[in-house]
């Protein structure tokens, strides 16, 4: 299929950006790619990771993809920056939107910055959003937990264990005074309801998936390249565990789509 948008993630995280879809590329048809079988990726090597991202986008290079979002912070942290130029359609990662909003947003200059291991070792955040503002303070913390949780379906606000890891994670945040914070693997925001709740409404999320879809569009813009037909249903595929991603992609979608994941065996790529 061509003219299509290529989407992908280590799992359910990068639904973010297909709900973000909804309203900022209405008329473009979705392909979304969670690869089930090797999430999380935030914990594995540069190299496990660099052979993951780069098996997710041949196969969706193999749909004539016209663009394809990396809708999983660790990919756009740790790999992005050192492959996207190797494949012939524009890459958009997660990192450059979100820390550029998360800039925009800021009102005493001190961001939080929520993500996996590997994408705070990185430093891609720090760099982002320094770069675009260096008086800014920017305070990482590794969320590794969130991940699991979501992929479990422990996102609802009365959840009291997510909860409890929420302000684990945030608590140190909150006394370094933040009034920003970046929620930085696609997974987080499936918690915003319970992050929120936490911090008050003093502090401003940041979706990242949903900053890189904005993107997208206006690349596809300058390009002349959005569509101006109805997108129908997104296709959707996993490398392991269709039932769970089905009931998961059903919960967070709601009734906007109808989930019928296709397995996939992405080693092939």
């Amino acid at each position: 299929m061509s003219d299509c948008i290529g989407i992908f993630d280590s799992g359910v995280g990068g639904l973010t950006a297909v709900h973000a879809a909804e309203k900022y590329l209405p008329n473009e048809h979705i392909i979304y790619f969670g690869d089930t079988e090797h999430m999380p990726y935030g914990g594995r090597s540069f190299d496990t990771i660099e052979k993951f991202a780069s098996s997710d986008f041949n196969f969706l290079l193999s749909f004539d993809v016209k663009i394809i979002i990396a809708a999983c912070g660790t990919v756009s942290s740790v790999v992005l920056p050192h492959i996207k130029n190797k494949y012939p359609v524009p890459i958009i990662g997660v990192v450059e939107p979100g820390s550029a909003a998360a800039v925009s947003k800021t009102r005493n200059g001190r961001i939080g910055v929520l993500a996996t291991a590997a994408a705070i070792k990185s430093g891609a955040y720090n760099d982002a959003i320094t770069r675009k503002d260096s008086s800014v303070q920017v305070f990482p913390m590794p969320a590794p937990l969130f991940v699991p949780l979501v992929e479990n379906g422990r996102f609802h606000k009365g959840d009291r264990v997510a909860k409890l890891v929420a302000q684990e994670y945030l608590e140190p945040l909150l006394k370094e005074n933040i009034d920003t914070l970046v929620l930085g693997c696609t997974h987080y925001p499936f918690l915003s309801e319970i992050i929120q709740s936490v911090c008050g409404d003093s502090v401003t999320l940041v979706n990242p998936a949903e900053e890189a879809v904005k993107t997208a569009h206006d690349v596809l813009k300058d390009r002349g390249s959005l569509s101006d037909n109805c997108k129908g249903n997104p296709d959707f595929y996993v490398s392991s565990d269709i039932d769970s991603f089905k009931h998961i992609a059903e919960i967070f979608l709601g009734k906007a789509y109808t989930i019928r994941p296709s397995l996939v065996n992405i080693d092939k790529y």
